[in-house]
């Protein structure tokens, strides 16, 4: 038996694919889906939930022990250096169970909650980004949590105790021609005649973690069959197997000593009941797992938030310039209010969303996807801001800075390290699109047939009732609230403190003029709004600035009434809400006037070949070579590279 080609498939069966893995209902209340339908429930945030005593204990004794070794065992300028991390300092994180931060003890992990997780990342990707990256990609998308989904009893026993202290995971999806259309997925498992295993064949590309893995989760196209459903499915793969090679170890911009590689298979033999879930299940897989796996990249990028703020404040107390701080400068003082608000929003965003993850009281798809897209972006603008902030010593390396004897800041470095969170884990064009397609679900349900090709007239007219019916309840809520009332969230104005509820009232008003606007979208576009691609980008980043400023005020108001740095708390969120009113009044502005319209005719035009005479009088730097490799199915031509750390 041999795996059809999967590379050829039309935009429509693409779509049909990708909505074929998606969670289908929503069992559970989300603040971020009530959100963009115009509905502001701060009843689901407020007062912010907070984690056990016990879960506070055990997860700050560990960040004890993470931090000393970070400080004393993690050499960040030499893993920069060398483009590797040490086999010791990754065998010190083992022994530390760092590898087993969200792995349950009775598989001997530490278990522990999203919320400490995400502070054990936030740490240590502040030591270096890549160690981050190795343990983020090993426990939010590797081996440990599909099977903690997914997995069987005995998977589970199986895997998860060498997961939790020795063994090194890794997740594979992404092949040379195939990025975020999974549709084309090319890697086969065919079932062998006795059913007792699959074959597994193809090429992966990208494999974070794949150069020194124990184990992989692999994503492969079943084909079907009599007694196989077929489809994209997940198998739990030993990385030593016979046929599987490491080809290459990919280096990057950033994040230079991650594992990253191209892994080939080539008839490995995977038993069956290494299989994750059913056939045709792997993308449903890969995409729930990824629902609070998400939450590790804005973990980092609040570390990386942290460590601007601090730097950003002890280089302006030693500059000066024109007889004062470069901070009293307005010019640099507004990037530094800009770095300081924003860091306390983001955090605000993580830890609200790692608390509802760990509570599991909520559907947390759209806030997890927000706070990925949010905190990669608005980290890479910190860190930029950082490295104007120190000018020509931003620019410069930190090793050169040393050996001129001046303090080694890696802030060149920092931005590179961020860089790849816009791509990683969903790029930032994807993110926006993924999060409409959830934002819009509600109205799809009642009224997607209205606008499919495909349906009959009975059907559009069945839909068009449906939505009649919705559309009479939902309407009329749309026009009116409590953004409208001066005394609403009257509670987040104390006395002799900044004033948090106008940054609410407001948040409301804008989160149903948000809905009035995807309706509107939605009559004038209809069947055409998912090729408005901009238009919904900035239907998402609106609702992103909605869900930030609701998390920074809700977690000034906790911070107050705990006691801790509540005035300051205040302040910040006070800053970050004006700030981001002004951007989101921007992007509301830029729904209707953009130049969307245009820029796809010049589009047109540099495909078209309209405009070649630009690009005359340069050199093109770029080599030789196809724009993407071969990956044709057969065995390995060259050396593997694989190294497995012991």
């Amino acid at each position: 038996m041999t795996a059809p080609s999967a590379h050829n498939v039309s935009e429509r069966e693409a779509r049909q694919v990708a909505e074929a893995a998606r969670e289908q209902d929503w069992r559970k209340p989300s603040f971020a889906k009530e959100l963009f339908l115009g509905r502001f429930r701060l009843d689901l945030i407020h007062p912010h939930p907070l984690p056990a005593p016990d879960d506070v204990q055990r997860g700050e004794e560990f960040l004890a022990k993470l931090r000393d070794f970070c400080e004393t065992k993690i050499d960040g300028a030499r893993i920069e250096r060398e483009a590797q991390i040490p086999d010791e300092v990754i065998n010190g994180l083992k022994e530390l169970g760092a590898l087993g931060m969200k792995i349950d003890t009775k598989y001997g992990g530490l278990g522990l909650t999203q919320v400490y997780y995400n502070k054990a990342l936030a740490l240590v990707g502040s030591a270096n980004a890549s160690i981050g990256a190795l343990l983020s990609a090993h426990q939010s998308i590797g081996v440990p949590q599909p099977l903690k989904m997914f997995g069987t009893t005995e998977q589970k026993e199986t895997f998860l105790p060498r997961c939790a202290r020795t063994d090194i995971s890794a997740f594979l999806l992404t092949e040379p021609d195939v990025g975020s259309d999974p549709a084309r997925l090319a890697t086969s498992a065919v079932p062998t005649e006795d059913g007792s295993a699959y074959v597994l064949d193809g090429v992966k590309l990208w494999t974070t973690n794949g150069v020194v893995a124990d184990l992989l989760v692999v994503m492969a196209r079943v084909p079907k069959s009599e007694g196989h459903k077929g489809g994209i499915t997940a198998f739990v793969v030993e990385a030593g197997s016979e046929g599987v090679t490491v080809e290459h170890r990919n280096a990057f911009m950033g994040l230079r000593g991650l594992e990253n590689g191209v892994t080939r298979f080539h008839q490995v033999i995977v038993p069956a009941d290494h299989r994750i879930g059913s056939e045709g299940a792997g993308l449903k897989i890969a995409l729930t797992t990824l629902n609070t796996g998400r939450l590790s990249l804005p973990a980092m990028c609040v570390g990386a938030g942290k460590w601007c703020l601090k730097i950003a404040r002890e280089w302006s107390l030693e500059r000066e310039q024109w007889g004062k701080s470069i901070a009293k400068h307005e010019a640099v003082g507004s990037k530094i209010a800009f770095i300081a608000a924003t860091t306390f929003a983001l955090e605000a965003v993580l830890d609200l969303s790692s608390q509802m993850a760990d509570e599991d009281r909520n559907d947390i798809r759209i806030e997890a996807a927000l706070a990925k897209l949010y905190g990669s972006e608005m980290a890479c603008l910190m860190a930029d801001e950082l490295v104007q902030i120190r000018g020509g010593r931003g620019f410069e390396t930190a090793a050169s800075l040393a050996a001129r004897g001046e303090r080694a800041v890696p802030a060149e470095q920092v931005l590179r390290d961020l860089r790849i969170n816009r791509i990683f884990e969903g790029s930032t064009e994807i993110m926006h699109l993924l999060i409409a397609r959830e934002a819009v679900d509600a109205h799809l349900s009642v009224a997607g047939d209205l606008i499919d090709p495909d349906k009959s007239l009975g059907d559009k007219a069945k839909a068009g009732a449906r939505a009649g019916g919705f559309y009479a309840r939902w309407l009329p809520k749309l026009v009116a609230g409590a953004g409208q009332l001066p005394n609403s969230y009257a509670e987040f104005h104390p006395d002799g403190y900044p004033d948090l509820a106008t940054h609410l009232r407001y948040t409301e008003r804008s989160a149903r003029k948000l809905a009035r606007s995807t309706f509107l979208a939605m009559a004038r576009w209809q069947g055409r709004m998912e090729t408005k691609q901009g238009f919904l980008g900035r239907i998402v980043d609106i609702g992103a600035e909605l869900f930030a400023m609701s998390a920074a005020c809700v977690r000034a108001e906790m911070l107050r009434t705990s006691g801790e740095e509540g005035r300051p708390a205040y302040q910040l969120a006070d800053a970050f809400c004006r700030q981001s009113r002004i951007r989101v009044e921007e992007l509301f502005t830029r729904l209707w006037s953009n130049t969307d319209d245009l820029d796809r005719k010049v589009v047109d035009g540099v495909l078209g070949g309209t405009y070649t005479w630009l690009e005359a009088g340069i050199v093109d730097l770029s080599g030789d070579g196809p724009w993407i490799a071969d990956a044709t199915p057969g065995p390995a031509t060259t050396e593997n590279i694989h190294r497995p750390i012991r």
